[in-house]
């Protein structure tokens, strides 16, 4: 079997091809550029705490040491502290880091793994569609055809697969623009993220009406102005009258000390591709979408593309195309796009003042207040992760099932589970393995050894029932899990997202909801049925 095609060597592509690797599905990544990220400071991301999880489990690095996981969050308007968050030890918490240290762990673990091939110096420029197969052509110093199962590209804003493909990316231009500056320097908040509005001070330089700061490691912060409606030039010197100005007011030293280390403008786009998929041809990250108004952070929502869609294509690699496994791909990641998208288009007119909405939605500053936390804290509907309640993988009119904190469609709870081999694990790290995850809710399984309850009870049958399922299953014991009585089944799936939630061991329900993930019976499925149907009508 050819391999996946991944074009675009960023953060989005390396991680769709780690992810695949993972599920032995092998793939390689063109990447145009000499396989080298030059370090800007300035240009960062912030990562939602399950997010940078999943970085971790695929890089075998732990990000939270090469970025900086907020300790707090604080708002101001004018002089005045309007919120004030802090973030407990075990309270999940956005991480900032700087994207070419994420790149490059990436890139570091793709070039240990034998499944994954970076190709550099390829830059794409013809793609041919086959019934069984799809073949892509670049040039470069070893410019050559490329042959593959599935092509996906993450090329970013002005994707050429994209544009080869004639898929439409409609929306609005410049939505915002900031000045950035990346600096080292000492704030009176370490740790903690900052937002301020109408800042006293606001005499000169690009901070008008918005100035942001996050942190990064070394004493490093991330500032971001707002900058006014207008395509004016942020020169150098404007830069730095508004680093001094701002630094001023927090600190209120006349001439605070900073080391200045990066600088730029940042425009903010929002976009939307009429279509992901195109037959053997996916998109993700920016070539799908564009987003990031208002604390929204698109290279986040990249990365659950990623996540997404790798699971469904290694089943389709390993058995055989599959497309109502494949077409929920679109169907799930752009709607939790489109609808973040359109949440914060409708709330840009009130925050910034511009009418619109204002007359028909009163907004208060409190209420504006916490539409901006939300969206810079990954909460709410500008920030919280999409749930995929109206997924086509969604099962129907299951008998058993059950409510509980975790609606079906949404990012499961990482609670401590058992393994089939007695070892205690969190239930996120058995996530991204292309197995499904049967999950019993037993408590007083953690003091028990294993041997013994292993073969009481409901375990048997439930072990049984997990073996015939018609996709690969991986059974835990979980002690607890929020709001699921004692007894309960969870089904999970690779992507960690909740199937359903059963009332006791049920083995048709767990078959039917099971199928209804995989996009229903694959090809060899059919294929087996009808050889059944056929020899059973035989004399």
């Amino acid at each position: 079997m050819d391999p996946v095609i991944v074009v675009g060597a960023g953060p989005v592509g390396l991680t769709l091809a780690l992810a695949l690797a993972r599920q032995e599905v092998p793939s390689v990544v063109l990447d145009e550029g000499p396989g080298k990220d030059e370090p800007r400071p300035a240009r960062t991301a912030v990562l939602r705490e399950d997010t940078a999880a999943l970085l971790s489990r695929l890089t075998g690095v732990a990000l939270g040491d090469h970025g900086a996981t907020w300790t707090g969050w604080r708002s101001l308007r004018r002089k005045q502290v309007t919120s004030e968050i802090t973030f407990e030890e075990d309270e999940p918490a956005p991480l900032h880091i700087a994207q070419h240290v994420l790149t490059g762990a990436l890139r570091a673990a793709a070039a240990d793994d034998p499944l994954v091939r970076i190709a550099v110096d390829s830059r794409l420029d013809a793609i041919e569609q086959e019934r069984s197969a799809i073949t892509a052509h670049t040039r470069g110093p070893s410019g050559t055809w490329w042959r593959g199962s599935y092509l996906v590209g993450c090329d970013g804003p002005r994707s050429t697969v994209r544009k080869l493909q004639d898929i439409r990316f409609p929306g609005r231009t410049a939505v915002e623009r900031h000045a950035v500056a990346a600096l080292r320097t000492e704030l009176p908040w370490e740790g903690r993220a900052l937002l301020h509005r109408m800042p006293p001070w606001r005499q000169s330089g690009p901070s008008a009406g918005e100035v942001t700061a996050r942190p990064l490691p070394d004493g490093v912060w991330r500032l971001d102005w707002l900058l006014p409606p207008g395509k004016d030039l942020v020169t150098p010197e404007i830069l730095v009258a508004g680093i001094r100005e701002t630094l001023t007011g927090w600190t209120g030293e006349s001439a605070p000390v900073y080391d200045l280390l990066d600088t730029g403008v940042h425009t903010v786009h929002h976009r939307l591709a009429r279509r992901w998929r195109a037959g053997r041809v996916f998109l993700a990250g920016d070539a799908a979408h564009l987003l990031g108004a208002l604390g929204t952070q698109g290279l986040d929502e990249g990365l659950r593309d990623a996540d997404n869609l790798a699971w469904k294509l290694a089943p389709a690699w390993h058995h055989g195309h599959h497309e109502a496994l494949l077409d929920s791909y679109q169907a799930e990641r752009r709607a939790v796009v489109s609808a973040r998208l359109r949440a914060a288009d409708q709330a840009l007119p009130v925050l910034r003042g511009s009418g619109g909405l204002r007359s028909i939605v009163p907004g208060t500053a409190r209420g504006q207040e916490l539409l901006l936390v939300d969206g810079h804290l990954g909460r709410g509907v500008l920030g919280a992760p999409g749930a995929y309640a109206d997924s086509p993988l969604t099962p129907r009119h299951l008998e058993g099932e059950i409510a509980v904190e975790t609606p079906p469609g949404a990012a499961v709870t990482d609670v401590r589970v058992t393994a089939e081999d007695g070892s205690f694990v969190r239930l996120r790290d058995r996530l991204g393995r292309g197995a499904l995850l049967v999950v019993l809710i037993a408590p007083g399984t953690g003091v028990w050894d294993r041997r013994h309850w292993m073969s009481a009870g409901v375990m048997p049958r439930l072990a049984a029932a997990v073996t015939a399922l018609p996709h690969p299953a991986e059974l835990l014991v979980a002690e607890e899990y929020p709001g699921a009585p004692a007894h309960s089944v969870l089904l999970v799936r690779p992507d960690g997202h909740l199937v359903t939630a059963l009332s006791g061991v049920r083995p048709a329900d767990l078959y039917a909801a099971a199928e209804a993930t995989v996009g229903g019976p694959g090809k060899e499925e059919e294929a087996e049925a009808a050889e059944a149907g056929s020899g059973a009508r035989r004399p």
